[in-house]
């Protein structure tokens, strides 16, 4: 039986855990709450409380990690770093972001990009992705994700609920992937493993953010929201940082190596499937 341990059972591992085989896999996830672990056990899987779990169990064979770092580097890492080392596994994991890449003014940037990303987020986060590859023996595969939809999360709940802008900054494009693709692609890893590769996780289409909200209102039969210059924008801190950046992110090496079809090649066929959902 192979054993995948999530540190951190969010969006992602979720959907990873619900295609997995039953009857090949234990699944078993970290939450820092006790809430959340309440709601690993009900979805029939195994919770551990974070800050409560000593060591790895010795029965797991696979990882994956979705934790951000905080201004103190990775948690996972400060607490078991020592047992990274000594397990063995045979597939390890690390959900990073394309944030890593910062600002290439729209063009397009592949895994070999250089990192360099804009401000102390970003910073944080290319800093976590050399911890783990300093990880001796640990077969590590860091997936750079950029903006994640999916059920329950994307632009249509947004219009719906009244929270969604059309900001506009010329210029600026943005990748984005589906859920489902995330965790076929992470699937596909599983079944080919490949210790040391990145892979960006993006759709074939990156576009200005205010193209998704504009169809989405197009789905729903609904005027789109005013524009609004960026400049005039109210947004938080973590909202304005994502602006901060445009680029178009290769998803080659996800399709030559790995051999994935993407379900959702571009926001509109996934729009269009979350709605008849």
């Amino acid at each position: 039986m192979k054993h995948l341990l999530c540190f951190g059972f969010g969006f992602s591992a979720q959907h990873l855990a619900a295609i997995l085989d039953k009857s090949e896999w234990q699944i078993s996830g970290t939450s820092r709450s006790i809430d959340g672990v309440e709601a690993i056990n009900a979805r029939g899987y195994k919770g551990f409380l974070f800050d409560e779990l000593e060591s790895i169990p010795s029965s797991v064979t696979h990882i994956l990690s979705s934790v951000p770092p905080d201004k103190s580097g990775d948690p996972v890492l400060r607490q078991f770093s020592s047992a990274l080392k000594a397990h063995h596994f045979k597939w390890a994991a690390y959900l990073s972001t394309t944030g890593v890449y910062g600002d290439r003014g729209g063009a397009l940037i592949d895994e070999t990009a250089e990192l360099r990303p804009n401000g102390e987020r970003g910073q944080r986060r290319v800093n976590a992705e050399r911890e783990w590859q300093a990880i001796a023996n640990l077969p590590l595969h860091i997936f750079r994700l950029p903006g994640i939809y999916g059920p329950g999360r994307n632009q249509l709940e947004s219009v719906k609920n009244g929270t969604a802008k059309r900001i506009i900054k010329k210029g600026q494009i943005f990748s984005r992937i589906h859920v489902e693709d995330i965790v076929g692609v992470l699937k596909a890893s599983i079944a080919k493993p490949n210790p040391g590769q990145v892979y960006n996780v993006a759709d074939d289409e990156p576009c200005p953010p205010q193209d998704v909200v504009t169809y989405a209102c197009e789905l729903l039969g609904v005027a789109p929201p005013p524009e609004i210059p960026f400049e005039q924008a109210e947004l938080s801190p973590i909202a304005r940082s994502f602006y901060a950046d445009s680029k178009r992110v290769s998803n080659a090496r996800i399709k030559t190596e790995l051999g994935y079809a993407l379900k959702y090649p571009n926001y509109r066929v996934g729009l269009d499937a979350l709605l008849k959902n």
